[in-house]
């Protein structure tokens, strides 16, 4: 059986045909129309392109918003036009086939479990960090979603009391701190405090607003002082995050995934150990695997499409 996954992000519509062992056989991308009904087309358009070369029995939807516990609507999406929207009806007449909706981070969480790092484990979580940080919790292999379909919303823990301003509208939380964009943050912070340091940023000082997390992460690999120290500041909070998050759920694996996720090499180690210390009964206690995505941009486009399927079967 091959189904479609569909990643419906703020920039672009990523669909992909997906068999029963998680291979993305086929792929197509268009940008991301701003209105309801162009995006509906748009999402239509990418999912009959591949309907045209591969036989589908079922279509999954991976969206950056709220989604209702049934599946079939999106309550709220920051960054799509969906309000109170019965997506996933509307896309099913539309298109002649079964169509399930999801989370993106959930939709993610459920492709490395099936299929990537976090197979098998009877507590997973994923944590996508990108422009913010989007999150999804497995329990016995099954979602949880909290009593009206948003848990878990960890980006938005507040680890710093009258910090940074977040666009949730509250200050402090923890993407402000952990994310791509917190990490261009924290780079231009630590540029006007000491720009005479960095070798390769430097250039960036007339234009702070043409620094992002990839430039920064390049800056790093080519050995950026500030770059590296901004790295190293990131993975200071995402140890402090994640043993938060641990204490809460106890989960036996944590896979990073999303655009930051790529520098892996730059972070991962040092926020593993800052973890370690200081986590609740540390050296008393059994570790959560923390591991890097192995289904890559792919993880929502194969989670989605393996939710379609088996909500078919």
């Amino acid at each position: 059986m091959l189904t479609i996954g569909v990643d419906v992000g703020g920039t672009s519509v990523r669909a992909g045909v997906v068999d029963e062992a998680g291979c993305v056989v086929d792929f197509s991308r268009v940008a991301t129309p701003g209105a309801e009904d162009a995006l509906e087309d748009a999402i239509a358009t990418v999912v009959a392109e591949l309907r045209g070369r591969h036989v589908v029995d079922a279509v999954g939807l991976a969206v950056a918003g709220f989604v209702r516990p049934d599946r079939r609507s999106v309550l709220f999406a920051p960054h799509l036009p969906w309000r109170a929207a019965p997506v996933a009806d509307r896309m099913a007449t539309r298109l002649g086939l079964p169509v399930t909706l999801e989370h993106d981070a959930n939709a993610a969480a459920v492709g490395e479990h099936r299929f990537g790092a976090a197979r098998g484990a009877n507590v997973a979580l994923l944590l996508a960090i990108g422009t913010g940080i989007g999150a999804g919790l497995l329990l016995g292999g099954e979602i949880f979603r909290g009593s009206h379909g948003v848990a878990p919303e960890l980006g938005h823990l507040r680890v710093v009391p009258d910090g940074r301003p977040c666009p949730c509208g509250r200050h402090g939380c923890w993407e402000r701190y952990c994310s791509g964009t917190a990490l261009a943050a924290t780079a231009v912070e630590m540029l006007a405090r000491h720009p005479s340091r960095s070798t390769v940023l430097r250039r960036d000082l007339a234009d702070p607003a043409v620094v992002s997390g990839r430039r920064v992460a390049h800056a790093a690999r080519e050995g950026d002082p500030v770059a590296l120290e901004a790295f190293a500041e990131l993975a200071r909070w995402l140890g402090e995050g994640l043993a938060i998050v641990a204490d809460v759920y106890d989960p036996e694996v944590i896979v990073l995934a999303g655009g930051v996720a790529e520098s892996a090499p730059l972070f991962a180690d040092e926020a593993r150990d800052h973890y370690a210390r200081v986590l609740t009964g540390a050296g008393h206690r059994p570790l959560a695997r923390i591991r890097t995505s192995q289904l890559g941009d792919a993880t929502a486009i194969v989670g989605a499409a393996t939710l379609a399927r088996e909500r078919k079967s």
